[in-house]
């Protein structure tokens, strides 16, 4: 690669700018151990402690850096390095922020050191007939999504059921939207049907939030003063507003439908949106957004389809930083890792709203050497380019943070004769 010390010297400069941004208000060693996992896991496209360590090419023994860095993990995320985090990535979202949250899972099959390691649903060995269980953890994330349309977390916590202060994965769901609500006052909330429950429903009107929520089949709902089966309303009903739909990497012709109804939570008037056309049978999705035009029904579909980008964010950070691969066992320095490597996403996050005509964003993408010349989504080709350019990196980033000394000077003594 031509001039590649200076095109590692600019990556370098940009990920050490944004991790400085995140841990400004913590001390020096914590400063740069920030840098040093953002760094590693970016230029070593890996979360493994042993893989980091190699890219930050330190004058000690990797065993002492594995451990320095294990040591910096069990103390947990920082607090204030987590309030900068969120202040940061506020500021990349649009006037309307649409979250989307859902659950998943880090299947730890062969693992039995580590902590309150609980049975999960492995959701890619799993079909619609059969379900698949492996020692693993639940994950419950939160993404806003930013200007350029990508997924950037808000929230995101590896939890047990094995864990003593355990309650239900409902009550970490309910922090997730109170972070949400808190974070940028008003939000709309898109939740596929695993969270059909009258208690979303009722914690979503308590943080006055609008919420978009594809409904089950069981779902009954209050139509002309009747409790009607929500299956029933849609298939009494036909689409008659056309709309074209980006659904599982393919584009599809689909036809909507709506009608007023209320639910049993709150008994509050919501809007019941069908969509046909895309799945075997019509999806149904609840709302309590305004709809008056036809374009609104579209606006409420739309929400709710682009759902894919934060199942493509659980499968980039499970593909590009290889996260059920991790060997710390303590839940603290789990989470802890988890949290870095949301900044790192995040940095991804922050290349892809730049300019297409960025000189940096123009030659990651470049090293990268993508197939396709346009796609949905970023992050896999701009994680490919960066470890790409830092490969070349014959340095981490510890002469970034060296100490200035002062410069002492000798006691001098005017001699007078």
């Amino acid at each position: 690669m031509l001039n590649s010390t200076t095109n590692t010297y600019t990556l370098k400069r940009e990920i050490i700018t944004f991790s400085n941004k995140i841990s400004k208000s913590l001390s020096k060693p914590e400063r740069k151990f920030t840098a040093d996992m953002t760094y590693g896991m970016l230029a070593a496209n890996s979360c493994l402690l042993t893989d980091v360590s190699d890219k930050l090419h330190e004058s000690s023994k990797k065993v002492n850096t594995v451990e320095r860095l294990s040591k910096h993990l069990r103390k947990g995320t920082s607090t204030k390095a987590l309030t900068a985090y969120l202040k940061t990535i506020r500021k990349w979202t649009p006037e309307e922020p649409v979250i989307h949250i859902d659950d998943s899972d880090v299947v730890k099959p062969d693992g039995y050191k580590f902590e309150s390691l609980g049975l999960v649903r492995d959701g890619s060995e799993s079909t619609a007939t059969k379900n698949v269980y492996k020692k693993g953890y639940h994950v419950t994330e939160a993404c806003v999504l930013t200007s350029s349309n990508h997924p950037v977390s808000i929230f995101s916590e590896i939890h047990s059921s094995k864990e003593k202060d355990f309650t239900s994965s409902n009550t970490i769901t309910f922090a997730a939207m109170e972070r949400g609500a808190s974070l940028f006052n008003k939000a709309t909330f898109v939740l596929d049907r695993g969270y059909d429950d009258n208690k979303m429903f009722l914690k979503m009107d308590g943080l006055e939030q609008d919420y978009v929520i594809r409904l089950t089949a069981k779902r009954k709902l209050l139509y002309h003063n009747k409790w009607t089966p929500a299956t029933e309303l849609r298939d009494r009903r036909k689409g008659k507003i056309k709309m074209n739909l980006f659904y599982k990497g393919k584009e599809h012709e689909a036809y909507l439908s709506h009608v007023k109804v209320q639910i049993t939570a709150s008994r509050k008037d919501i809007y019941l949106v069908l969509v046909y056309g895309i799945t075997e049978h019509p999806m149904m999705l609840a709302t309590n957004k305004e709809i008056k035009s036809k374009e609104d029904v579209i606006k409420v579909a739309k929400l709710y389809f682009s759902r894919w980008r934060i199942e493509e964010y659980f499968r980039c950070k499970k593909q590009v930083f290889q996260f059920e691969n991790f060997r710390v066992r303590k839940l603290k320095a789990i989470n802890a890792l988890n949290f870095y490597i949301t900044l790192c996403m995040a940095f991804l996050a922050q290349l892809s709203m730049k300019p297409e005509t960025n000189a940096l964003k123009v030659l990651i993408i470049k090293t990268a050497n993508p197939i396709k010349e346009k796609v949905h989504f970023y992050y896999y080709r701009l994680a490919k380019g960066i470890s790409g350019i830092l490969s070349y990196a014959k340095e981490g980033v510890r002469l970034w943070f060296r100490t200035k000394r002062p410069a002492y000077r000798q006691l001098c003594l005017k001699l007078i004769a």
